[in-house]
């Protein structure tokens, strides 16, 4: 095999290296050539060099220069380059600078290989829980995909899952089916802590499936009574008043913003994945928050203690434990605000806030709706055809008050009985 135009081979030492010219000139209109150095014959290198020719002329070269890109450059250019809320752009922020960072930072883009990933993935997976490592994976697939695109590599060294092999079910989190008794007993339980502002939060979410940050968002002006005539946005008001009634027949909260905090400061954000959506609301619901909001005079429909945004506060472990876990009483002569014992209630024991969100689309199932109100109605969006077909009507929508309000009904129809059983336990009504 002999040397052309564009390849050759030269001797250095033992060794030998091919040089092959990039398809690029230099400013001075000289050939611009690149070079692999270390074989040991000559025919191995020339089959390299005319390799490379081959990669030049389909598009498909990583110049020695691009692979030579050091991995902390490049993680930091992708982090600049993607559009994603903000939520998702501290999570992955975090995932790399807590994981992937740390392990890569010797290597160039273009020397991990295979055996480097299964080495990071076996790593990350010793000290994570499986859904926290499974999204450290991820980020990094996206990481090197996109060097693929941005040719500083060949092909990306992340082994895609295969179906072959012994399957494997994914462990579910355990959950009961959410009762409406639990739900009450929750409302009581938050009550004690932080009076209608707590109950009507629990019920809110209960009935409508909201996620808690967008709860914690929700302004007056989004929400029954107030809106849809308080709505700023012209054309979204004329046409919510037309579909819900100018004399609110369909009482209804609109989705308009979560709170996150940004820079350490709290912050109105679009809700996740831009789910902006309306949401009817059962008659008993609509009289609670219209009592709620005459009680008090703060922008925010579920305030803090403090007046602010329930965001502000670590919810979770401040009162959702609490009423979830049960508490003991706390009272004596130095407690400015007493509060009795609180019972636990055993299905949410242990469990996520984010569970009554869940129960919402349990409870739309059981009552047999359409699924693309019972998925809009999460902020969700269905896949393919059925997708682009479907539409929420108000008969759907009504269909889904009425249902939701004769669980309530059902409710008080087991208070007159004078007691309520929650998880296979007696609870005095009160």
């Amino acid at each position: 095999m002999a040397n052309t135009p564009h390849v050759y081979v030269e001797w250095r030492g033992g060794t030998c290296r091919v040089k092959w010219w990039t398809g690029e000139y230099h400013e001075n209109g000289r050939k611009r050539y690149e070079s692999k150095g270390g074989f040991t014959d000559e025919d191995t290198a020339l089959q390299h060099g005319q390799d490379k020719l081959y990669e030049i002329r389909h598009g498909i070269n990583v110049t020695n220069r691009d692979g030579s890109t050091p991995m902390t450059q490049w993680l930091d250019t992708w982090i600049d380059s993607i559009s994603v809320d903000h939520l998702t752009l501290v999570s992955y922020k975090s995932l790399i600078e807590n994981h992937i960072r740390p392990f890569f930072k010797r290597k160039s883009v273009a020397e991990i290989d295979v055996m480097m990933f299964r080495a990071f993935s076996k790593k990350v997976r010793s000290v994570l829980k499986e859904r926290s490592a499974d999204n450290v994976i991820m980020v990094f697939s996206m990481v090197m995909d996109d060097a693929v695109k941005a040719e500083l590599r060949k092909a990306s060294p992340v082994e895609r899952k295969s179906r072959r092999g012994k399957y494997e079910r994914r462990v579910k989190e355990k959950k009961r089916p959410m009762a409406i008794e639990a739900v009450d007993q929750l409302a009581r339980n938050t009550e004690c802590h932080l009076g209608p502002s707590g109950s009507s939060l629990i019920w809110t979410m209960a009935m409508t499936g909201m996620r808690p940050a967008e709860l914690y968002g929700l302004r007056r002006e989004y929400c029954w009574p107030a809106w849809p005539a308080s709505d700023p946005d012209r054309e979204q008001r004329e046409e919510s008043a037309e579909r819900y009634g100018a004399d609110n027949s369909m009482p209804a909260i609109r989705v308009e913003h979560q709170v996150q905090y940004v820079n350490s400061k709290l912050t109105l954000l679009p809700p996740k994945y831009q789910s902006y959506r309306t949401l009817v609301i059962p008659d008993f619901l609509a009289s609670m928050l219209a009592r709620l909001l005459a009680s008090h005079e703060s922008d925010w429909v579920f305030p803090a203690l403090e007046g602010g945004s329930m965001g502000s506060v670590n919810f979770d472990y401040r009162y959702w434990r609490p009423a979830a876990d049960g508490a003991e009483a706390h009272d004596g002569p130095r407690v400015a605000k007493p509060r009795p014992a609180l019972p636990a209630v055993p299905s949410y024991a242990g469990k996520r806030l984010y569970l009554l969100r869940h129960g919402h689309k349990e409870w739309n199932d059981e009552d047999g709706h359409s699924r693309v109100a019972v998925e809009a109605r999460q902020g969700h969006e269905l896949p393919g055809v059925e997708g682009v077909y479907s539409n929420v009507t108000p008969l759907m929508e009504r269909r889904i008050m009425e249902t939701l309000q004769a669980r309530w009904i059902g409710l008080q129809q087991s208070r007159w009985e004078g007691a309520v059983k929650i998880d296979s336990q007696l609870f005095p009504t009160g």
